[in-house]
């Protein structure tokens, strides 16, 4: 690959990639939406598994554990009793809602186009 050529700009830690990557799981999108949009950018693990349907505890769980290592999350663990876990965006995970939120709102303003897409062969859509 040459430096500065078309080759490069798609190598596979580019930019795109990473973002694509970060959007691997469905869920990631979703709990970044859910934590913007329904709960002011924190929440704890009980009130998210409620906001999201269809997310199993451990998935929920899997995904938040992902998030925070990327640092789109913060883990505050409060000193209750029984101790208590929110989640909290960070400066970065503010960041990334911006497209996040774009993408959804053009599949709200688009669902008849997205309604004449055939499901895929994984999709609980019927």
């Amino acid at each position: 690959m040459d430096p500065g050529s078309a080759d490069e700009e798609w190598r596979e830690d580019c930019a795109p990639r990473r973002v694509l990557e970060l959007f691997a799981t469905k869920w990631t999108s979703m709990v970044l939406h859910t934590l913007h949009a329904r709960h002011d950018g924190g929440a704890r693990t009980g009130v998210l598994l409620r906001s999201l349907p269809g997310i199993s505890k451990k998935m929920l769980t899997q995904t938040l554990r992902d998030m925070e290592s990327s640092g789109l999350v913060d883990r505050d663990v409060q000193s209750t009793m029984p101790p208590a876990v929110e989640y909290r965006l960070t400066e970065l995970g503010r960041r990334f809602v911006e497209p996040v939120e774009l993408l959804y709102g053009w599949g709200r303003d688009n669902a008849d186009a997205l309604d004449q897409l055939a499901p895929r062969p994984t999709s609980r859509r019927p």
